[in-house]
């Protein structure tokens, strides 16, 4: 799994097998070790977050400073999955 970036013990990463045809552009939290069901957010064209799912079962205070986190980071996170995956979507 793509590494993105670290929020103290959590995981702001990819997950390599996105599938065909691929999601659209969107990180995956987890505290610790990646897992395949890990929180996922996704990136809007305009850079801002929303959170498809928490089934990493982060607090809500947590949950806030990552999606903060990841949208101040967004432009970073869109450049590194152009570069792993080679194109983009946004989910909206």
């Amino acid at each position: 799994m793509p590494q993105v970036f670290k929020i103290g013990s959590y995981w702001i990463y990819f997950w390599a097998g996105e599938g065909d045809p691929r999601e659209p552009v969107h990180v995956h939290v987890s505290q610790g070790v990646p897992t395949a069901d890990a929180t996922k957010i996704w990136i809007t064209r305009a850079g801002k977050c929303l959170v498809a799912h928490n089934h990493s079962g982060l607090n809500a205070k947590v949950l806030r400073n990552v999606v903060r986190i990841v949208e101040a980071r967004s432009d970073e996170v869109v450049e590194k999955w152009t570069a792993f995956f080679g194109g983009i979507e946004y989910y909206c």
